[in-house]
């Protein structure tokens, strides 16, 4: 087999890991939100325990991407690619974050009154993780139409984001005594929200191979800065 037949097959191999990878993060974030939903702390933690698969699998890719650096010296597109993929992986691991995040909250949250505006929050996370989901397919295709349309879904994340985050901001002034739990809502919002920014920078990417130009492909520059889990 030819070296380039062999970096050939390395890299779709690679790109199987990736959306394999994808896919347990796609799931956390979703599940994260059900056990939201369905106040279920033992699911929340197995989730929180199960981002070390996620984080396990991150490391064995960026490790099979070093080793191509190493041993085939890839050029230009090649080497384009596989950059992209490095960053790719890294964008799919902090959403998985995300979700442990998520889930955190879910443990908290699991025993206590608080109301929580779960459609809105679904709603969000469903359009986060198609997203997400699109992007990887597109980025595995090399789809450029595909990749400057999904960003535009991030004003509708936006908006959901804004909708909750004053019906939590009222619900505080009603009862302040209910500000600490309301943050925890907020931080499940923001997360959500970032989901959906990291499925924008994965567009960003599928560009850069393509064209070898870093474009910022952000809609709005309204967003919200909080800590991260």
């Amino acid at each position: 087999m030819t070296t380039r037949n062999t970096l050939d097959r390395e890299i779709r191999l690679v790109q199987d890991e990736t959306l394999l990878l994808g896919n347990l993060v796609e799931q956390a974030v979703l599940n994260s939100v059900e056990t939201l939903k369905s106040r279920d702390a033992a699911a929340a933690k197995a989730i929180i325990r199960n981002d070390a698969a996620i984080n396990d699998k991150r490391f064995a890719i960026e490790n099979r991407i070093l080793l191509l650096f190493a041993t085939h010296s890839p050029m230009a597109r090649d080497l384009r690619l596989l950059a992209a993929e490095l960053e790719l992986i890294t964008e799919l691991e902090r959403i998985g974050d995300y979700a442990k995040g998520i889930a955190k909250v879910a443990v908290e949250l699991a025993d206590q009154e608080t109301r929580i505006p779960i459609q809105e929050i679904s709603d969000m996370a469903d359009l986060a993780v198609s997203m997400v989901h699109r992007a990887l397919e597109a980025f595995i295709t090399e789809d450029l139409e595909t990749a400057r349309k999904i960003p535009i879904d991030d004003d509708q994340v936006d908006e959901l984001y804004k909708r909750i985050y004053h019906e939590i901001i009222q619900s505080m002034v009603a009862d302040p005594g209910s500000i600490d739990r309301a943050n925890q809502i907020v931080r499940v919002i923001h997360n959500l929200e970032r989901t959906a920014d990291r499925a924008t920078n994965i567009c960003e990417r599928i560009i850069f191979i393509a064209t070898g130009e870093m474009l910022e492909l952000d809609s709005t520059d309204d967003e919200v800065e909080m800590p991260e889990d």
